[in-house]
Order: structure tokens, then C-alpha cells, then sequence
């Protein structure tokens, strides 16, 4: 009997799911888990989870002391906001969970690596290994410093936002544990540069450019690992059978595990390794000088960043009203418009995916007709309480 093609994927690859919803990892059982602001703010909403959220923020306060402001107060939550959520992961997958740096420290090597720190310490405070925990850090020549940094200390680091070979050369020769070359934003921005509506499967450019990192690092023996992200389809998925990760929305898991055909391995670490390619050699100066050239990684990197860190904002939002409620103080919630607002870019009245930036799981799981875009309609249903991530 031919099996799903998510049963046969797992055999040559280890899949992750891409989603905070703990139901949705009870139900896909990977291996691994990542999570981030985006991811948190959808899962925050949902009211199984709400006493976890509301017993971060009390104690944060009690913490931040009396004197703290409100930004402090829900900034300290944040950070305890993502391990308590990892914590939950963990209690259910066998293997790692990703959680967050603040990605307006992308460009802050020293900020970053203090923050990864006091993440670890956390974990390590309640009894986790450091050795189930990767942090994840902006792939900038900052970002990747601190992370070189972390790895000497053996805090594991997942270097995402990854667009370009240069990446993911700096990220090798810094001995990082695990990089997230993004898929499908590679392809977004290759359709709207050539003005192309699709490509087929072996053509698409983020799965060229997943394989040729792949293939670099299985010739030259690196040992960092490879974790496709950022899928638009299953057959962006399909096209990387093989690679050493990929992490993988809730909205594409359930294809994956309906779909019953055969599944050829697509990357075959013993083939890259007798590939005739050449060494680049990687310093920050080269690193500058192919990121300018390459139009691609530069923009989507800036983009990245971007939106990860309006994310963040709109998670603070959040947590800052929950609070208030919290305290008895009258407050009318405008969460929902001022995600919005956060991401209608040229104000036209509806989210684009290129406009969002953030997070894919969430836009998929906001965009309830799959239309490509978000309305404000689907953006109130979405951070209602009956918002469910696995259903959509």
C-alpha cells in the first residue's frame, strides 16, 4: 500500500512543524517545533491558552519591580511568553523547539547574544537542557556573529531569515547548528521581479537555492543542518525530500498527510558531495559584497526583519491591553485593527502576503478564502477567540 506522502517524507527527512498551536503539534507529532512573535500572538488569542498568557504577564509585573514601565513589563513577558510556549512544545515532541531573539537586535551582535543567554537560562531554570533549545537569530553578519559566539558556549542557534548563498556560507564557517533558507519568499520575489505566475516544481528559485546550499555544505562537510521553510505549495516540499529539515505549516501538513503517491528522494547527501562546485571563501567584506550584489536577499532580509519586528510590536500590543484588563482598568481591545493597520502598507484596505512579511502560518491561517489576501473582516475573525491555526 503506497503511503501519505508526509508518512514517506519523515523516513528521509525530519519534518517541524511551523505553528505555536499546541493541538496542532499534538496532531502532526513532529520531531521539532518553531515558534516566534506572529506565531505567539495567533496562538495567545485562542482561549486554552489564555492562563498561560495571563500568568506570564502577572508575574513579569510582580518581577519588572514597581518603578517598571509598561514597556519593560511587556517586554519581560514576551521573553518568558516564548518559553513558556516552548515549554508546552516540549512536553510533547521528542526534539527541539526554536525560540525568538527580538529581531530589532538583528544588527546587534552583543544584544543578541545577551539575549540568547537569558533565554537558555530560563529553560535551564526549570530543568531543560540547552540541548533542546535553538535560538533563533536574523541571519545578518551581526546575527551570525552572536551566534558563533552562543555555539562555543553550546547554546544551539537556528539562523533564519536566510535568502543567499553568502548566508549560508557565513552561517557554516560560524559552526551554527541549523539554518532556515526561506522557500516560498524566494519565489514571491522572483514572480513579481519577472512578472511570471508560477514555475514549475524542479524550477522554482527558493528550491534551487535550498539545493545549492545543501549541496555546498554536503560537499565541503559542514555539519550545520539545512531546514527548508517558508512553503507556498507541497510541491516546493516534495522538490527537497531529503534535505536535512523542513519545517512546515499546519495548512500544508494536512495535504501532505492525505496524499497518497510515491515520493522520490530529491536531495541525496552523497551525490552533493561529488558535485563539482568551487569553496567561497567568506569573510564580512566578501559577505557585504555579495549581499549588495545579490538584489534578492537583500531586500527580502530588510523585509524580514521588518516584519518580524511588527510582529513583536503587535504582540506588545496585545500583552499591554490583556494586562490592563488584568488590573480591572476599562479597555476596549483594538488589537485586530492595529494588526492591521501594522501591515496595509499602501493603506488599499486588505494584506498582501508581500505586505505581511511576517510569518507564513499565520497569514495562511488569517486568509480564511485563500485569496492571497487578508481583509479587516478576516483579520477580527482571526484574533478572536475562536481562532484555531490547525483548522485553517
Amino acid at each position: 500500500m503506497v503511503q501519505s506522502l508526509l508518512e514517506q517524507l519523515r523516513k528521509m527527512t525530519v519534518v517541524v512543524a511551523d505553528t505555536g498551536d499546541i493541538q496542532a503539534i499534538e496532531k502532526f507529532t513532529p520531531r521539532d517545533a518553531t515558534t516566534n512573535p506572529s506565531l505567539i500572538t495567533a496562538a495567545a488569542q485562542m482561549p486554552q491558552y489564555q492562563p498561560i498568557v495571563d500568568e506570564t504577564l502577572l508575574k513579569a509585573k510582580v518581577d519588572a519591580g514597581a518603578n517598571a514601565t509598561e514597556q519593560e513589563i511587556v517586554s519581560l513577558a514576551f521573553k518568558r511568553l516564548a518559553v513558556a510556549f516552548g515549554l508546552k512544545i516540549l512536553e510533547i515532541i521528542p526534539g527541539r523547539v526554536s525560540t525568538e531573539v527580538d529581531a530589532r537586535l538583528s544588527f546587534d551582535t552583543d544584544a543578541t547574544v545577551t539575549t540568547a543567554r537569558d533565554l537558555i537560562a530560563q529553560y535551564e531554570a526549570v530543568g531543560v537542557s540547552r540541548d533542546r533549545i535553538l535560538i533563533k537569530i536574523a541571519s545578518t553578519w551581526e546575527g551570525i556573529q552572536a551566534a558563533e559566539v552562543l555555539e562555543k558556549e553550546g547554546i544551539h542557534c537556528n539562523l533564519t531569515l536566510l535568502f543567499g548563498i553568502h548566508q549560508a556560507i557565513a552561517c557554516a564557517e560560524a559552526g551554527v547548528t541549523l539554518i532556515s533558507p526561506f522557500v516560498g519568499r524566494i519565489l514571491d520575489w522572483y514572480k513579481k521581479d519577472t512578472g511570471r505566475e508560477s514555475y514549475p516544481p524542479e524550477e522554482d528559485p527558493g528550491v534551487q537555492s535550498v539545493t545549492r546550499i545543501y549541496t555546498y555544505y554536503k560537499k565541503f562537510g559542514y555539519k550545520t543542518e539545512v531546514m527548508g521553510a517558508s512553503f507556498r505549495n507541497i510541491d516546493e516540499i516534495t522538490e527537497l525530500a531529503g534535505c536535512d529539515l523542513l519545517t512546515i505549516s499546519p495548512k500544508l501538513l494536512d495535504p501532505l498527510s492525505s496524499t497518497e503517491a510515491n515520493l522520490p528522494l530529491k536531495l541525496d547527501a552523497a551525490k552533493a558531495a561529488e558535485a563539482d562546485i568551487e569553496k567561497i571563501p567568506m569573510d564580512k567584506a566578501a559577505f557585504d559584497k555579495m549581499h549588495a550584489e545579490d538584489r534578492m536577499a537583500s531586500e527580502k532580509l530588510a523585509e524580514g526583519i521588518s516584519g518580524f519586528t511588527n510582529a513583536l510590536i503587535s504582540l506588545e500590543k496585545l500583552l499591554a491591553e490583556r494586562l490592563a484588563r488584568l488590573e480591572g482598568q476599562e479597555l476596549v481591545s483594538h488589537a485586530a485593527e492595529d494588526v492591521f493597520r501594522t501591515y496595509d502598507l499602501d493603506g488599499d484596505g486588505f494584506i498582501t502576503r508581500e505586505e505581511w512579511m511576517g510569518t507564513d502560518a499565520v497569514f495562511d491561517a488569517l486568509d480564511m478564502d485563500s485569496d492571497g489576501k487578508i481583509t479587516p473582516e478576516e483579520m477580527g475573525a482571526g484574533l478572536g477567540a475562536a481562532f484555531k491555526l490547525v483548522e485553517v
